[in-house]
């Protein structure tokens, strides 16, 4: 060998790798699902909070603002504008709600137990005007050109939501279609 090759070094064999024994591996018990019935899944409760008069939507604003911020765990708030003074909350319980109103201001209480969704239902579902009146029948023009005016309906078209209507305050009959949501059905 000559001076300017370099002396080769000795490669070190590798040390054998012990292989990992297989040892037994336990199988993962079944971990117990809640006994909760589906029927009590998202079972939810409707309470009517107290607030100072013409406050009601500053409280369902606030209401709003701790749900985003997930402060709070309600399904949801309803302004009722029939219900002066009071907001609906719907939550899991009581104790949910109570947690849900603690210290927001205009807020004054709450009515004892709970409200049904009977009760509030005329309120969430929409009916059509339409659907309660009857050619013949006696109504009041509650908007519109007409509005005060007492007239009979003689024609109603549910597609169109429009009614042909005498009107009874003229000095001759004079037939008219309107809206049917302008019309309110006046007591016999």
């Amino acid at each position: 060998m000559s001076e300017s090759e370099p002396t080769p070094k000795p490669v070190a064999e590798p040390e054998p790798v012990a292989e990992p024994v297989a040892e037994p591996v336990a199988e993962p018990e079944p971990v117990a699902e809640p006994t909760a019935k589906p029927e009590d899944e998202g079972n939810s409760h409707l309470f009517a909070v107290r607030t100072t008069g013409g406050q009601e939507k500053i409280v369902m604003r606030l209401l709003e603002a701790r749900i985003k911020m997930g402060k709070i765990n309600i399904q949801s708030i309803l302004l009722l504008s029939d219900l002066k003074g009071y907001v609906v909350v719907e939550s899991q319980d009581v104790s949910t709600m109570f947690d849900a109103i603690q210290g927001i201001r205009h807020v004054r209480g709450q009515l004892r137990g709970e409200l049904t969704y009977d009760e509030i239902d005329k309120y969430l579902i929409k009916k059509s005007t339409v659907s309660e009146l009857a050619v013949e029948n006696t109504v009041e023009i509650i908007a519109g050109p007409f509005k005060g005016m007492k007239a009979t309906i003689t024609r109603l078209e549910q597609e169109k939501e429009e009614a042909t209507v005498i009107l009874l305050d003229a000095a001759y009959q004079l037939p008219v279609t309107v809206d049917a949501n302008y019309l309110k059905l006046v007591p016999t």
